[in-house]
């Protein structure tokens, strides 16, 4: 049987760490992989949750499992902090996963269920996850304009001109703050202009929001997500901790599920834990214990603000200082739009053999569509990332 298996192609983000490991230059500045690096290169484990977690040592008593979507307590806390008071509690189910990987892949499935035949419509350019669970489940898919290679910008004309082709009952995939690979997000009035058009089409809206706080803050990052929560009567949250709370390995996320009436929730909680049965059984819990006691407890949610805020503000200077060395270099505000952008990515507008030359000729590790993880520089960095950009001919 197994002789019959081929070999999947191979993750290009994890090609490029193991080609950035057996580079031996000592100059060599890895800005591929997704995750949340300090100055000194390091991610490190946030105060609040260095906290917790000793006094989750000393309280905790058993490992016993915890219900099949996760403790209530973790539930609510995380639909408080994405969607406030949006709307009323009766309408929301909801279920711990394991990371917002986990919560995506039981929100499609969550598709499947109700409406097989739903096309998933996403951004163009979207996280390669998105694109190969889709894919996987058997899902029809469809892309829609999103950023526009010449100004960096999203082009919203492009994307509400392609979704005109959903019907009533498709998905449209929406990246609630930070879009990756991209950098460039919606404003609040074109999130306002969006509900409008899913109000009309009778389509579904499922929410991808993994960076909630790298952008412009906790409350603003969750603004297009509340609106369109506060005004429609369905609406698909898929969530992660790996970013916000800096908890990668804990694999902690939730799929929050909102209907239009109390009594269709019901069964959407009961279909949640069904399908939690199915793939995990019960989801893991000591990252979703920590943010629990973090978001309950007012002296380390204030910890946890203070820091966040801090690595949001580095980034955001990471991006002008990145910005004004470019402005210096090419005597023309082209580049500017890597200050406009927002959360840890960016992409540069290179072309393939662009990055290539990069990376031989400076030793720059970025993914081949260009996108740039911001937190992988420090100040010393972005220098040489900016004479590599110049040299390339970007």
């Amino acid at each position: 049987m197994l002789s019959n298996l081929s070999e999947h192609p191979a993750d290009k983000i994890l090609a490029l760490v193991a080609a950035f490991k057996e580079d031996p230059r000592d100059q060599k500045v890895d800005l591929g992989v997704g995750v949340y690096k300090d100055a000194e290169g390091r991610t490190p484990v946030m105060r609040a949750i260095k906290t917790a977690e000793k006094q989750l040592w000393e309280a905790e008593t058993t490992k016993a499992y915890v219900g099949l979507t996760g403790d209530p307590a973790f539930n609510a806390a995380m639909r408080r902090l994405i969607l406030a008071d949006a709307v009323e509690d009766a309408r929301l189910a909801s279920a711990a996963t394991p990371g917002g990987t986990g919560a995506v892949r039981q929100a499609l499935e969550l598709v499947k269920l109700a409406n097989p035949d739903a096309t998933i419509w996403v951004s163009d350019p979207t996280w390669p996850n998105h694109l190969t669970i889709i894919k996987y489940l058997g899902l029809p898919m469809q892309t829609y304009r999103y950023f526009d290679s010449e100004t960096r910008a999203v082009d919203f004309a492009g994307m509400m001109h392609d979704l005109r082709h959903a019907k009533a009952g498709d998905v449209i995939l929406l990246h609630g703050c930070c879009h990756n690979p991209s950098g460039a997000n919606l404003t609040l009035d074109e999130w306002g202009a969006v509900a409008d058009f899913i109000e009309a089409s009778g389509t579904t809206p499922m929410i991808d929001i993994a960076y909630q706080g790298f952008g412009d803050g906790l409350e603003q990052d969750a603004g297009g997500t509340r609106l369109l929560a506060g005004r429609l009567p369905e609406l698909l949250i898929a969530a992660s901790c790996s970013k916000n709370f800096g908890i990668y390995r804990e694999r902690t996320g939730i799929l929050i599920a909102l209907s239009d009436t109390a009594a269709v929730a019901k069964v959407t909680q009961n279909n949640l834990a069904f399908l939690n049965r199915q793939n995990y059984s019960f989801p893991p819990d000591h990252g979703a214990r920590l943010v629990t006691m973090i978001l309950e407890d007012e002296t380390l949610r204030a910890d946890w603000e203070a820091e966040l805020e801090e690595v949001r503000l580095g980034m955001l200077g990471l991006r002008e200082q990145l910005a004004a060395e470019l402005r210096q270099r090419t005597n023309s505000d082209r580049f500017d739009f890597i200050a406009a952008h927002r959360g840890m990515f960016s992409r540069l507008g290179a072309t393939p053999d662009q990055v290539a030359a990069m990376r031989a000729d400076h030793g720059i590790y970025m993914v081949g569509d260009s996108r740039i993880n911001v937190a992988g520089l420090n100040a010393k960095t972005v220098p040489v990332l900016a004479n590599a950009i110049v040299a390339a001919g970007v």
